[in-house]
């Protein structure tokens, strides 16, 4: 499983390069999944380099093939991909129009990427690591008609196949002797046979995962999908999140069709999560429970092993730096916000940084470390934009009230 602090600097990588610009399409996202061939993704690169000398400007032709260039210097680093592939971002990151500062960024997803994709465009192709991004929670899912069924898991974007089922309750069979009650019967514990194996397929899921699954999508064509539901042969307190409508019950097209139309369902459930986690720290922040806000309070009993959950926004920026007085020698830390930077001591000396760190990094490696359960929150929503404006960006609920 990520680490959180992984999926923090990876939400930290994602957040600043979709805020890069290039000044025409010179930004390069090259995306390779595991099991492919490095020499492909190197052939792609020195065909579209060949293609670069059509571009009218020199600049933005300058930008792409240096661009290039660098990946393909990168890519000599591999024999293959990674596991899960890797995603390359390169290009030319100055704001300032005379100069170029081509730089490359490259991650190694948690999840296997899924395609071979090159686009090189004003901005980096980001969408397919922020579909993993979005959530880490575990789904359940069943696609299936009256005969086939597939079932797996969905973690993030990535769907894992747990079992595939198929039922011969619908087959054209000979009735022979049998009379027409007796063979309609036959059929319908046929069906009654499947629908069971498929709910025993979600329970074991269930059991296998520590029951930390939030909830069962279903899908399908037909009425069977609907059937099974009613059936009632998962575990009662197993959630139904919604039964949707797809063409196709395998793997790969179903699977993906599923995703699509259960978007809204499991964007709504990761809004719910968040608001489940905010309403109870407001409460208790309401009542001078159970809680405490800002950084420092948060370090605090982070250090003395009261803490149950960190919070963390997601726009959040604090940076432990250390500085130096050139009079006496001194050094002191403080914890800074965003960009703003201490320039002068008590006695008028301008000061010199000696080193730096992410504070929020490290906040979330010593939970990590302990084993205690982080939440990070979104600062687009209402509840977001409290947390970071009001509270610092950073809370904790507490084992107990010291």
């Amino acid at each position: 499983m990520i680490s959180m602090k992984k999926e923090y600097n990876i939400r930290r990588e994602l957040k600043r390069l979709s805020t890069i610009r290039g000044s025409g399409t010179e930004l390069i996202s090259l995306y390779i999944p595991p099991g492919s061939q490095i020499s492909e993704a190197t052939g792609k690169l020195r065909e579209e380099a060949g293609q670069a000398s059509n571009i009218k400007s020199k600049k933005t032709r300058d930008n792409v093939t240096g661009a290039i260039d660098k990946i393909l210097s990168y890519l000599k680093l591999y024999k293959q991909p990674p596991k899960n592939g890797l995603a390359i971002f390169c290009g030319n990151v100055s704001n300032e129009q005379s100069k170029s500062d081509i730089e490359l960024f490259s991650m190694e997803p948690d999840s296997p990427i899924k395609n071979n994709i090159y686009r090189c465009d004003s901005v980096f192709l980001l969408e397919p690591l922020e579909a993993m991004m979005e959530t880490t929670d575990l789904y359940a899912m069943v696609i299936m008609d009256g005969r086939d069924c597939t079932v797996g898991l969905l973690k993030g974007a990535h769907f894992i196949l747990e079992k595939k089922i198929h039922s011969l309750a619908h087959a054209k069979v000979k009735k022979g002797g049998q009379s027409m009650n007796r063979y309609q019967r036959l059929i319908e514990e046929s069906i009654d046979e499947y629908y069971k194996r498929i709910g025993d397929s979600v329970n074991e899921l269930y059991q296998k995962n520590g029951n930390k699954i939030k909830g069962l999508i279903v899908g399908g064509s037909g009425p069977a999908k609907e059937d099974f539901v009613k059936a009632k042969t998962i575990n009662y307190q197993i959630k139904v999140l919604g039964v949707f409508d797809t063409g196709y019950t395998d793997e790969h097209a179903g699977v993906n069709e599923l995703l699509e139309k259960s978007k809204e369902v499991l964007t709504e459930q990761a809004m719910m999560q968040e608001r489940r986690v905010m309403e109870r720290f407001m409460t208790e922040v309401a009542r001078s429970g159970l809680a405490v806000s800002g950084y420092d309070k948060v370090k605090a009993v982070l250090d003395s092993g009261n803490i149950v959950k960190l919070i963390i926004s997601e726009g959040l920026e604090l940076l432990d730096v250390e500085y130096k007085c050139p009079v006496d020698g001194a050094s002191f830390h403080v914890i800074e916000q965003g960009n703003s930077r201490k320039t002068k001591h008590e006695c008028g000396a301008n000061l010199e940084i000696v080193k730096q760190k992410d504070a929020v990094e490290s906040l979330i490696d010593q939970a990590d470390q302990m084993g205690i359960e982080i939440s990070f929150v979104s600062d687009d929503t209402q509840y977001g934009k409290e947390l970071l404006l009001g509270f610092g960006g950073v809370a904790a609920m507490l084992k107990y009230k010291a």
